[in-house]
Formats: structure tokens, C-alpha cells, sequence
């Protein structure tokens, strides 16, 4: 987890050079997925034909437009935005993934879980400051990232049940590339010097990022990895401290810690809620008649 979250830490700051070199936000999010699928086909070769095999092609059509949306908007704030400050807000993701398991999965949330969502809208608040002076109209930009992944995050989960996680990764990178290719055409200006180097990075970043992530979570439990994932913000605020004269606001600090501990009890209690499950079920499966 701890490699995850420093490529995609990396990723991000990469995205920051690229975008300050004058690259649209439309072709940095084209070339993160082009160069990404180029770094990822070596892993997919393991699985052979059968990463093809899914009867779910229009719903992966639907999850990867909403996902190159989520990924324009991200690219977007952190091009523009206080690096912080945009890594901080999309952290808000989980807090919105919980809302739409209610909706789209039926999910049933308690109130302590309610109750650390409200808690994590309040930091959400803290960051973006409506109705003041610091308040900027690009913040809400990256909310709109979060919700976003928070349906994507959904929609894997649905396509969990049927496919490989192999053949979501493929079928996720393979409608990637021509969707965000479109609206790169239309602003397009071919890379020139070190700006191809910058794309290619984060191509590779994002991809290695994805791969220790869902290795992390194959290993280990959410609500110890969960902590670990934000080393992220420091990570990226000493960065843009470092090339980008950025400092980090006391109001994004925090907000972000309020976030945080949200997110940290909502895993927790996910997990507890996971592990229950687990325990009870050969016990309910024993019961005769059943």
C-alpha cells in the first residue's frame, strides 16, 4: 500500500509538470491510459484468452465514461488547483462510495457510519470554504471527481461478481483509450521534449499504483491499509513545497484530518462488519432445514 500511494503520489505531481507544460488536461488523461495499457499488458498475458470472457459490455461501457469524467476532473483540479488541497478533496471519495452502496446496492448503514459520513462532508466543507473569500469555484470541480469514482467504485464491485479482476482492468483500459482519446482530438498539440517522458510516467505510474493497490487489498485488511493511503497528502505537499513554491493552508489541514479520521472509522467498522459476516456464515449454513 505504501508503493501504491507513492506512485500515485508521484502520479499526480507528474500531472502538475505535464499540465504546466502547456499539455490540455484531455491529452494527459488520453496518454496516462495509452501508456497505461502499454505497461499493463505484460501482467494481462498471465491469464491468457480467458481475460476476454465477459457477457458485460455495455455496463463496462457505462463504468468507463463515468471513469474517464472522474479521471478529466481530477487531472483538472490537480493542474489547478493547490495540490493539497485537491488530493485532500479526493479523499472525500469513500464518504460518497458509502452513500451510493445505500442506493445502488441496498446496503444497510448504521448510524456510527452516518454519522463519520456527516463528519467527513463537515472537512469536505472546511477545504472549500463556500461563501468566503478562499472559496474558488474549481473546488468543486474535484467534489465532482470524487462522485464520480464513488459510482465507479460501485460499478467494479457489480462487475466483481461476474468477471475476473484481470478482465475488468482490461476492459476498463481498453474502452479508456478511445474514450479519452476523442476529446484529446479536439484539443490536440503533439508533445514536444520532456513533456513525453512526463505523459509516459504517469501512464506507468497510474498503472503500478493500480497493481500494488489491488495486491495490498489482497493481502491485508481495509482498515489497516486505509491509514497508510494518506502519506499521499505529505507526500505531495512536500513536493509541490519543493517545485511549485506551494504551501499548504491550515483550512485544507484541517479539513483533510477530519476526512481521514472519517474515512479511517468507516473502513474500520467496514472491515468489523466483513469480519462478523465471515465468522457467522458457516454457522447459518449449518443450521438444518436452512
Amino acid at each position: 500500500m505504501l508503493l501504491s500511494t507513492t506512485f500515485f503520489g508521484l502520479m499526480a505531481v507528474v500531472i502538475r509538470l505535464a499540465s504546466d507544460a502547456g499539455i490540455a488536461t484531455v491529452e494527459i488523461a488520453f496518454f496516462r491510459n495509452f501508456f497505461g495499457l502499454l505497461a499493463l499488458l505484460p501482467f494481462l498475458r498471465r491469464g491468457g484468452r480467458a481475460v476476454f470472457r465477459t457477457q458485460q459490455l455495455p455496463r463496462y461501457f457505462v463504468r468507463c465514461a463515468i471513469g474517464v469524467a472522474s479521471m478529466l476532473c481530477g487531472f483538472w483540479a490537480i493542474g489547478h488547483l493547490p495540490m493539497a488541497q485537491a488530493i485532500s478533496l479526493s479523499y472525500s471519495a469513500p464518504l460518497f462510495v458509502t452513500i451510493a452502496a445505500v442506493i445502488w446496492l441496498g446496503e444497510i448503514v448504521r448510524r456510527r457510519r452516518w454519522t463519520a459520513v456527516i463528519l467527513g462532508f463537515i472537512g469536505v466543507l472546511v477545504i472549500v470554504r463556500p461563501g468566503t473569500e478562499g472559496f474558488s469555484a474549481g473546488s468543486l470541480v474535484a467534489v465532482a471527481a470524487a462522485v464520480l469514482s464513488s459510482i465507479v467504485a460501485i460499478q467494479i464491485k457489480q462487475l466483481s461478481r461476474v468477471d475476473a479482476p484481470d478482465t475488468i482492468v482490461f476492459y476498463t483500459y481498453a474502452f479508456w483509450v478511445p474514450m479519452s482519446l476523442l476529446p484529446a482530438l479536439f484539443a490536440w498539440q503533439w508533445p514536444q521534449g520532456i513533456a513525453w517522458l512526463w505523459l509516459a510516467a504517469i501512464g506507468v505510474l497510474g498503472t503500478g499504483g493500480q497493481l500494488f493497490w489491488t495486491r495490498a487489498l489482497k493481502l491485508g485488511e481495509v482498515s489497516a491499509l486505509t491509514p497508510i493511503s494518506f502519506m499521499q497528502l505529505p507526500l505531495v505537499t512536500a513536493l509541490a513545497w519543493l517545485l511549485f513554491d506551494e504551501v499548504i493552508s491550515r483550512w485544507t489541514v484541517i479539513g483533510a484530518l477530519i476526512i481521514f479520521g472519517a474515512n479511517g472509522y468507516i473502513a474500520h467498522r467496514e472491515a468489523q462488519l466483513s469480519r462478523r459476516a465471515a465468522t457467522s456464515a458457516p454457522v447459518e449454513a449449518a443450521k438444518p432445514g436452512e
